[in-house]
């Protein structure tokens, strides 16, 4: 099943999104993270992250995003996880 965490920076963060990028990028290499990418405001800096990741139930989704070295450092300053049904360009084998 796929999830989708959906998360909004502190304002005034971007510094600490910054120092904390690499661990966050090499947190989606070694988790089941399908699509992610960070959220751009206006100016185009980065404000916030959008990550789909395979799992199986709510439970186990909350316990990996948990992990995100941008959670632990306190990135965030709303967040929310859903699961998620890929339709339009799913890869093979995905339900839809």
């Amino acid at each position: 099943m796929h999830f989708v965490f959906y998360g909004t920076d502190k304002v005034g963060q971007l510094e600490l999104r910054k120092q904390t990028r690499a661990a966050h990028l090499d947190w989606i290499k070694a988790n089941a993270i399908v699509l992610a990418g960070p959220r751009l405001d206006e100016s185009g800096d980065m404000i916030g992250s959008m990550v789909v990741l395979e799992a199986d139930d709510l439970t186990e989704a909350q316990k990996i995003f948990a992990s995100d070295p941008y959670a632990q450092a306190g990135l965030f300053a709303s967040s929310e996880i859903t699961a998620w049904n890929w339709v339009v360009g799913a890869p093979a084998g995905a339900a839809g």
